[in-house]
């Protein structure tokens, strides 16, 4: 289909900014000193090709720093609702509109399924099934500056998703553009991540280590094939000094040539350890990288890697991909994490997944080592030194984060579903396990308030996002839907 009138849309994208610097400021006026003060800020800057900050990707923004602009939950008594949507959902994003739409995959048939949801009550308007593709491949996608959900589908095709009022005001999810990627992508391939960079084109990266950009304005497609081996399993961040591809054996900045084609900044091997852990879903680092740093929000890149015994952090320089330190983290929990690192000013919070009972995971992962685990939790903060020098652990705990937390820059939290066990005081799982929505004090690693959102399989949250949206709604995916979490 044809793209968007520039002229039609550029009012859309004006609002999109004005609204989302106003959310920016309220948040910083209101905030307390140590989430506005110089350690947890900067963050990225705003990507003019993408939606509002923190509700615009699975990761907050493009440089997946985890941070949000808008608050949780506000004072009052926690209470949360489960939509049920007999799905798996990983990603629930939000534009300038403040309609929540929800990538989710049905536990039967498996066939990527996109929700709009009603911001009132959060449950499903419409909807609209997609082509089925690999596993991944229904998980990672972004909200454009016209509140339009881009996402590559199974059938190989950069697809970007509006939704509209027809004749009788309904609410209906059409294929607004659609640019086809089978000449540059195999079609025993299929892409894991995606993300604008700052020219509007879209970056992409497949599971089999090929990396590209399609301009859906002009039809240009561009790739670059990572060394043979190297597999992407997680999603791709992009900043205005280029593009994060973290594979299963090393961490990429990526820039593009005049025509498009991607090239290779810098490269940085970790340690991927001699086997998948149980807990995570690949050989190699769970981590999506992450830009952050005290200058402009993008100094630094921080992923953790898949050591054997003690995973550590490994921070790099942006501009020459230099390593600024190896830092080992959750040495109180579980050797291992799936999540991306959020990342605030000089500040990195890690959460580990070592051990989580993942009901599947990705064909080709291979077996874990061990087979399984007890999933003891861990979540550590690291700061970087204020003169680069090196890094340091803060605080370090055993609390057993479900879900990716996200650090709210506007109520100074970080906000997250926690499994606790059956039987308190052990470290095992059970399809009974309760799970609490929970507040956690960045400074000291300290939860100040929860609240039970449920117990049992139902309410899994299974590692996957959570996203604050306007109004003190916090939407969280479950494996059988999406919780919304409010105060009262």
């Amino acid at each position: 289909m044809p793209s968007a009138d520039p002229g039609r849309s550029r009012p859309r994208r004006l609002l999109a900014t004005a609204l989302t610097a106003a959310v920016i400021a309220t948040a910083a006026a209101a905030a307390p000193a140590s989430a506005t003060g110089s350690l947890f800020t900067p963050v990225p800057p705003h990507n003019p090709y993408a939606g509002p900050d923190g509700t615009a990707t699975m990761h907050g923004d493009t440089g997946s720093s985890d941070t949000t602009p808008l608050p949780g939950p506000g004072t009052g008594t926690l209470s949360s609702k489960r939509v049920a949507l007999a799905s798996a959902c990983p990603t629930v994003l939000v534009g300038s509109d403040g309609y929540p739409v929800a990538l989710c995959t049905p536990i039967f048939g498996q066939v990527p399924t996109v929700h709009l949801l009603d911001p009132d009550d959060g449950g499903s308007i419409t909807e609209l099934a997609l082509t089925k593709g690999s596993l991944l491949g229904g998980v990672y996608a972004y909200i454009d500056q016209d509140d339009r959900l881009v996402v590559v589908d199974g059938s190989r095709s950069l697809l970007r998703i509006g939704h509209h009022r027809d004749a009788d005001g309904d609410w209906t999810l059409t294929v607004d553009q659609k640019l086809p990627l089978t000449s540059a992508i195999p079609e025993n391939d299929a892409v894991t991540g995606l993300s604008p960079d700052w020219q509007g084109r879209v970056w992409f990266a497949t599971g089999n280590g090929l990396v590209g950009t399609a301009d859906d304005r002009t039809g240009t497609v561009r790739t670059l094939q990572l060394p043979a081996g190297e597999k992407v399993a997680n999603s791709i961040s992009t900043a205005p000094q280029g593009t994060l591809v973290t594979t299963t054996q090393a961490t990429y900045l990526l820039t593009a040539g005049t025509d498009g084609t991607p090239r290779i900044s810098w490269r940085q091997a970790y340690d991927r350890g001699s086997a998948r852990k149980p807990g995570q879903l690949s050989w190699g680092s769970g981590s999506t990288p992450t830009f952050f740093g005290p200058g402009d929000g993008t100094d630094y890149v921080a992923i953790v890697d898949n050591a054997d015994t003690q995973v550590k952090l490994q921070v790099y320089e942006t501009s020459t991909g230099r390593r600024i330190c190896s830092t080992p983290v959750l040495p109180a929990g579980g050797a291992g994490s799936e999540n991306s690192p959020i990342g605030a000013g000089r500040s990195v919070f890690v959460a580990s997944t070592y051990g989580y009972p993942y009901p599947a995971v990705p064909d080709g992962a291979g077996d874990s080592v061990p087979a399984s685990a007890d999933f003891t939790g861990g979540l550590t903060r690291v700061d970087v030194r204020a003169d680069g020098s090196g890094c340091d652990l803060v605080w370090d705990n055993t609390l057993r984060s479900a879900a990716v937390p996200k650090l709210s820059l506007a109520d100074g939290k970080l906000h997250t579903v926690l499994r606790d066990p059956l039987i308190p005081g052990t470290s095992g799982t059970s399809l009974l396990d309760p799970y609490r929505y929970a507040e956690i004090d960045p400074d000291t690693g300290k939860v100040t308030r929860s609240s039970q959102v449920g117990i049992g399989s139902l309410y899994d949250t299974l590692q996957m996002a959570g996203t604050a949206a306007p109004g003190g709604v916090y939407y969280q995916g479950t494996v059988t839907g999406v919780l919304r979490i409010t105060a009262k």
